[in-house]
């Protein structure tokens, strides 16, 4: 059976505002259970470099139901600290039979 590993999410609240009143952030890890990491094909390795400039490390499956908000975020998972980027493809949940009806990608980070 499939079954997802819990990711450390990084959520960025804000905490005040600067002197030029530009919203100053504090990233605050939530876990997030049963998330898929899965290993980018060749080809999602060389399209990614070219078209975005990232070194794509992971696909990351997330499950169906989740809210959390996924774009541009830090996440920690087999002890290391990945961002995501290119944001979040979503499928029509009642379409998709598994667990996961999303998916974003990360490159390592830090």
């Amino acid at each position: 059976m499939i079954h997802g590993i819990t990711v450390l999410l990084y959520e960025k609240r804000q905490t005040g505002t600067d002197a030029l009143h530009a919203p100053v952030y504090e990233e605050v890890p939530v876990e997030v259970p049963g998330v898929l990491v899965g290993e980018p094909t060749a080809e999602d390795i060389v399209n990614d470099l070219q078209l975005y400039g990232k070194h794509i490390a992971y696909t990351l499956g997330i499950p169906k139901g989740d809210t959390h908000n996924w774009d541009e975020v830090t996440v920690e998972f087999f002890g290391q600290k990945f961002r995501t980027y290119g944001g979040v493809t979503q499928g029509i949940e009642d379409l998709i039979p598994l667990a996961w009806n999303k998916k974003v990608k990360v490159e390592r980070y830090g």
